[in-house]
């Protein structure tokens, strides 16, 4: 009995927990324009790094809380040292302003 309980509260956990994520869907234009660079599911409270790699806007669908978005380069990478933009729930577009790109974002 005692494993039933503790593997019902780990299903319902992870189940929880893909209710909390966010789509992510990555754009080479402003505006959530031109080539779709790829999507992904976010878990609320984590960061999505691009690595080497950036992008002019990023779409976003699902998010809890607040979703925000960093620059590309140096002290910014991999959501570290403040967003360029913070936007609420739910979903809309974030464009980078003009002259950088966007290479992380967090889902909160």
């Amino acid at each position: 009995m005692q494993f039933n309980v503790v593997f019902i509260a780990t299903a319902l956990l992870a189940s929880a927990s893909l209710a909390l994520s966010a789509t992510v869907t990555l754009f080479a234009g402003a505006g959530c324009t031109g080539a779709q660079e790829g999507s992904f599911n976010v878990p609320s409270g984590e960061c999505l790094s691009l690595g080497s790699g950036s992008v002019k806007s990023m779409g976003y669908s699902g998010v809890p809380s607040e979703i925000e978005f960093f620059i590309s380069g140096g002290g910014h990478d991999s959501c570290t040292n403040g967003a360029q933009l913070v936007l609420g729930g739910g979903s809309g577009c974030g464009t980078a302003p003009a002259g950088v790109n966007f290479e992380s974002v967090a889902v909160f």
